[in-house]
């Protein structure tokens, strides 16, 4: 893109100013700038705008109902294994992770994916999610296609930790890398921000974003390529989730659903999690934020919460589905936040209270565009202990509690009664269930 170029697009949009101290520029400064200026949609820029003038949109949760929610136990299990499993035999299965962020709550300066978090290796979090879809691939007989979306400011390390790793056994051809977007912060008046003479401020554009880099990047036209139908959702801080679960792909394909998710029972009323509602024919997520006082605490008849599901972030999506809704425009969730940004004489002012807003795209918006959605509920201690926070709940210590105890269970179900002093870890690739150590038999050992 030529300076020119870059006038005539930013003055279309009113936003002329990002070029105001174009003459005290460097060579290699001006030549960054444009390629910054060059990946900005004008359109999206208007759109920000007139979203600062009219708030994010979000649903009158007052009139929303519980869905439907699925225990899947005995014939119905099975007959959604025997499904699941047959999709994974035909290779029509992909796993699709959002790993942009960094472990900074963590006390960590990397990707999150890299954090320590095995027990007794101190195996990062990407060698888990890695090693159960090779497990899962290994059982099955084929390639399981792992996309994952990073961030430009963790891409470059995730893929040094999967070449340190050696892919984690994973074939190369099979780990398909990509960046999520990156919007403009902009100020309460929808000014572009800058937070150098030569540098806009750019923020990532949520998990939402996902939809435009699966299409920017060439991915999703590689699972239509490969004859994936479904895709499987999941998040980095979560080394207990269970990918390509056979029973929750099976329960997806018999559903005919487009969108499926798996919920846990809250672990009180007000957890922070978002909760599908009803509204009349469609479903919405419904941020905790959201919901009343009354809603989070409202009980049904037998006395549980009314809305006692919550969602953390494992879907199956069906891949044409997604490839429909990339086509679509988003909507966009504003966040007021404490930018340093630059001031008319271009001097760097670092805020003290919020002073402009990041914009993100949130992926369980698309949930009511789907023809038919779908909710199947799991035990919390079997599949989600995220790794969120430095200490407390959600942290490594719980974590890796969780993992173990999880772990210690499939032994005893294979006979094996293990100290609880020490401590337990198994590969994935060797176990994804207690039916694998039965199988493969048992090597104990200690430091």
């Amino acid at each position: 893109m030529k300076y020119e170029e870059a006038e005539t697009m930013l003055k279309k949009c009113a936003q002329d100013h990002v070029l105001a101290f174009w003459s005290k520029l460097s060579k290699d400064e001006k030549a960054a700038l444009l390629s910054q200026i060059e990946t900005i949609d004008p359109k999206s820029v208007k759109r920000c705008a007139q979203t600062l003038q009219n708030g994010s949109e979000t649903p009158d949760s007052s009139k929303g109902k519980a869905p439907k929610v699925a225990l899947l136990k005995g014939k119905a299990l099975q007959e959604a294994v025997a499904v699941g499993e047959k999709e994974l035999r035909q290779g029509k299965v992909a796993a699709l992770l959002v790993a942009g962020g960094q472990g900074s709550r963590l006390g960590y300066d990397g990707p999150k994916g890299c954090y320590e978090i095995g027990p007794i290796t101190n195996a990062p979090l990407f060698y888990f999610h890695a090693r159960k879809i090779l497990a899962r691939s290994l059982r099955y007989g084929k390639s399981i296609p792992f996309y994952i979306m990073t961030s430009e400011m963790n891409d470059a390390a995730t893929k040094k930790c999967f070449e340190d790793f050696n892919y984690f056994g994973l074939p190369k051809e099979d780990v398909f890398f990509f960046t999520q977007g990156m919007w403009p912060g902009m100020s309460k008046d929808g000014k572009i921000l800058l937070d150098a003479p030569g540098h806009i401020f750019m923020s990532p554009d949520g998990h939402g974003g996902l939809l435009a880099a699966l299409k920017r990047s060439g991915a999703l036209a590689d699972m239509k390529k490969r004859g994936i139908k479904s895709v499987f959702f999941f998040q980095v801080d979560n080394p207990l989730v269970e990918i390509a679960d056979p029973a929750f792909i099976g329960y997806h394909v018999n559903e005919k659903s487009e969108y499926s998710l798996k919920l846990c029972a809250k672990r009180d009323p007000y957890e922070k999690v978002g909760v599908p509602m009803k509204f009349g024919e469609q479903y919405r997520m419904v941020e905790y934020s959201e919901m009343s006082k009354e809603q989070c605490e409202r009980k049904d008849k037998s006395g549980k919460l009314y809305f006692l599901y919550g969602s953390p972030a494992i879907h199956v999506f069906d891949r044409a589905f997604l490839e429909r809704e990339a086509a679509k425009a988003m909507p966009l969730h504003l966040a007021f936040k404490k930018i340093p940004s630059l001031d008319e004489k271009g001097k760097l002012v670092k805020p003290s209270e919020p002073n402009g807003y990041k914009f993100e795209k949130f992926i369980f918006d698309i949930l009511p565009n789907a023809k038919k959605a779908a909710f199947l509920a799991f035990e919390q201690k079997e599949e989600f202990s995220p790794v969120k926070n430095a200490e407390g709940n959600d942290s490594p210590a719980t974590c890796k509690a969780d993992m173990q105890a999880k772990w210690r269970r499939w032994l005893e179900e294979a006979g094996v009664k293990v100290d609880a002093k020490l401590p337990v870890e198994i590969d994935p690739a060797y176990a994804v269930d207690a039916s694998d150590i039965l199988k493969n038999g048992i090597c104990l050992g200690a430091e």
